[in-house]
């Protein structure tokens, strides 16, 4: 469990084939401190075991179906990613509930800076738009952010200047896919909904 405080931006700094799959060595600066192997991270918001700890660089495999369903597979090495460790029983929840299982990918189809802010409108698979509301809360490539706005097929966040500068969303271009994870009430609602009815 996560809570959508992206931690640091690390850089993915090797990338090797392991077929079906791939491993990453992602140099993880402060976050890597106490790290062991084992702990979960998230990685662009999805949850990603350590495998390999040498100094600030830490080791992930990602397979077949996580390369598929999130922009994992398609970062190069020099890459930036958001991380986050797991939380801890006990710490406080800034953020909201993220549980590191991405549910879809958006796309970036508007960006109006407005300096130092901007506001950035997501395409998003329809399956996500009854999960999706304004005011709702939503974790983007692991960052939890506030939904300004939605309808049908997108939806829309402002990002402060420090989310801007401490997370990859700063760099984001239009055309650019993201990992989404809707809340995770909304989730439970819509499956109650949904069983209801039948």
């Amino acid at each position: 469990m996560f809570t959508g405080l992206v931690e640091v931006m690390g850089r993915l700094v090797e990338i090797h084939d392991e077929p079906p799959g791939k491993r990453f060595t992602i140099d993880a600066g402060e976050v890597a401190e106490g790290v062991v192997v084992g702990d979960s991270i998230a990685n662009n918001g999805c949850c990603l075991t350590v495998v390999k700890v040498d100094g600030s660089r830490l080791d992930f495999e990602a397979g077949a179906e996580t390369l598929s369903r999130t922009n994992l597979g398609k970062l190069a090495e020099g890459s930036p990613v958001n991380l986050e460790r797991s939380l801890k029983v006990g710490d406080r929840l800034g953020g909201h509930y993220v549980t590191g299982h991405i549910d879809g990918q958006g796309i970036l189809i508007d960006r109006q800076n407005d300096p130092p802010w901007a506001t950035l409108r997501f395409q998003i698979p329809k399956k996500l738009a009854s999960q999706i509301a304004g005011k709702g809360s939503i974790a983007i490539d692991g960052v939890s952010l506030t939904i300004v706005d939605a309808d049908d097929d997108s939806f829309s966040v402002a990002l402060i200047p420090h989310t801007l500068d401490v997370t990859t969303l700063g760099k984001l271009s239009n055309g650019d896919e993201v990992n989404l994870e809707t809340d995770i009430l909304a989730k439970y609602v819509q499956r109650t909904l949904e069983t209801q009815e039948n």
